[in-house]
């Protein structure tokens, strides 16, 4: 068969459950991986014939991909923000929208020096790493609940030459994290904010191979991870530090108004690639002018 021949068997078999442009960004990922051929050369190559071994290979992939596994957990990588992440089923596959995200804290701080940052439930640590190819000299944290994911994150510090300090840590119990009183200017999270009722629409390709601990959270507390992280950061971030999240959505109000009654000031919803309510910074509130008599 040729090329262009597999990216049609590709495009009828998967067609329940992807849109066309989708099929195809998932084909030339599964070419890439297998035949190392981006996709200006497969374009020039289209009307060659697949030799044997990678036929098999896009045909076994394509077996997997229909019974809704992602792409690049048959890959085993993720392309974010300019980088190549390791990625497993114990990891959250990094999203265009956190991508954002990090942008936002670099074009806000890409010329202070020796900035303090941490993040909470990094998974891959494509965020701190991403943030220490593009800060100036900073220190950086990352926490999560999953041992599993940590293991991941750290390979890919090591593969992308990152200083980051990790620690295995439930923000749920945050009280007992940096006792000795520890200070960041930044403080981001991407937390688990899908609810119930959201969980219903989703594709199965996310509910059913990605760890529902980094997504979903119960409907009767759906910013339970926003109020703790943001106790946190009324501890430990600095006076003229920033809060950075990542949002539902749909509770982006409900989350200004959690952060404002916890006396965070500047607080700005930006929208997304696609107008979605989709990330919040804060400050904390300065503290009050002692005037000595």
């Amino acid at each position: 068969m040729k090329w262009s021949e597999i990216e049609q068997v590709f495009l009828d078999e998967l067609s329940d459950l992807y849109d066309s442009t989708e099929i195809k960004a998932i084909f030339h990922i599964a070419v890439e991986h297998v035949a190392q051929q981006k996709r200006p050369n497969f374009l020039l190559n289209k009307n060659n014939i697949v030799i044997p071994d990678q036929q098999r290979q896009l045909t076994e992939m394509l077996d997997l991909l229909k019974s809704g596994k992602p792409i690049q957990h048959l890959t085993g990588s993720a392309h974010f923000y300019g980088f190549d992440f390791n990625v497993n089923e114990h990891t959250l596959i990094p999203r265009p929208e956190t991508e954002e995200l990090v942008d936002l804290i670099v074009k806000s701080h890409g010329t202070q020096k020796k900035l303090r940052l941490i993040d909470i439930g990094t998974g891959t640590g494509c965020i701190p790493i991403s943030l220490a190819k593009h800060l100036r000299d900073p220190q950086i944290w990352a926490i999560d609940i999953s041992s599993e994911a940590l293991l991941i994150a750290k390979q890919n510090a090591k593969k992308q030459e990152a200083d980051i300090q990790f620690i295995r840590a439930d923000i749920l119990e945050w009280e007992f994290l940096f006792t000795n009183g520890e200070r960041f200017d930044i403080i981001v999270s991407n937390p688990p904010y899908i609810t119930p009722i959201e969980k219903e629409k989703m594709h199965k390709n996310v509910v059913a191979f990605e760890p529902h601990l980094a997504l979903f959270v119960e409907g009767s507390a759906p910013l339970i991870f926003y109020d703790y992280i943001s106790d946190f950061a009324l501890a430990h971030l600095e006076e003229t530090g920033t809060l950075y999240f990542e949002i539902n959505q749909y509770l982006s109000s409900e989350t200004t108004s959690l952060l404002r009654k916890k006396g965070f000031t500047q607080i700005n919803i930006l929208k997304d690639i696609n107008g979605s309510d989709r990330m919040i910074s804060a400050k904390k509130q300065p503290s009050p002018i002692k005037i000595s008599k």
